[in-house]
């Protein structure tokens, strides 16, 4: 794995919390989380999760890694039928499941998969394997391409299911592409001293804002004006022009 990208938006967001990575074979990845020995790690699908949980991130190509002077080399992709005649290492680490082995059996297995790239620099042999890492122990001396008709390899992110704390689910979010204001699923606790934002809250509030927008002296609806009738009930209108209107004038006299 290269989380190059995810490691740095742990650093801009949470930058007060390092972020220790450690190096270890995918078949070590499950024992190394069950042994409190890692927050999370990056596995290889499909694991025991019996106790781990696991969120798959992307389905990788799957490659052959070879001499750059191969003949291999001058074609975009090639098919397993292409590296039939071909000694194809299978090291004791190998992440790939297969039903039948592709190529020619090498003497015996390398114990991991970077001694099998050592093996095919020396130009005694291929090697197939998921893309990352054929990029992680790439050498000047050495190409890779695509193999169609190759099983898969499905990387995934995997914690202890027992023990989901707050930044594993910082660095879940990280990983999944969520922005820094997305909810995470946490309990949101209101602010002290901000009430709990209830109904009864809200309906103080608004009656505060109106009181504070009424004219000084105004009852309801305009009807009175410092506390004097205003002579007929029906002058008062809209607004409070009916406190206006009582102030102004003298009553009609009908003609």
């Amino acid at each position: 794995m290269t989380p190059a990208k995810w490691v740095r938006i742990w650093n801009e967001r949470l930058p007060d919390v390092p972020l220790t990575l450690l190096t270890v074979s995918a078949a070590e990845v499950p024992g190394v989380l069950r042994a409190g020995g890692a927050d999370a790690g990056f596995v290889r699908l499909p694991i025991d999760r019996t106790d781990l949980s696991a969120i798959p991130l992307y389905t990788e190509t799957t490659v052959v890694v070879i001499p750059k002077d191969h003949v291999v080399a001058a074609v975009d992709e090639v098919s397993l039928d292409d590296l039939a005649d071909e000694v194809v290492f299978h090291p004791l680490d190998e992440t790939l499941e297969w039903e039948r082995r592709p190529g020619l059996p090498a003497y015996e297995r390398p114990a991991t998969t970077e001694d099998a790239v050592e093996l095919v620099a020396a130009g005694v042999g291929l090697l197939v394997v998921p893309q990352s890492l054929a990029r992680l122990y790439h050498r000047k001396d050495l190409t890779y391409r695509p193999v169609t008709g190759a099983p898969e390899s499905r990387v995934a992110l995997s914690w202890p299911e027992a023990e989901t704390t707050d930044l594993v689910e910082d660095f879940i979010g990280i990983v999944r592409g969520r922005t820094v204001n997305s909810s995470r699923g946490r309990a949101q606790t209101p602010p002290k001293g901000k009430g709990n934002g209830t109904d009864k809250d809200v309906a103080r509030a608004k009656a505060a804002l109106q009181a504070k927008r009424k004219p000084a002296g105004t009852g309801k609806g305009g009807a009175k004006s410092a506390g004097k009738p205003t002579g007929a009930g029906r002058s008062t209108g809209k607004g409070g022009r009916g406190s206006a209107a009582a102030k102004r004038g003298k009553p009609r006299r009908r003609s």
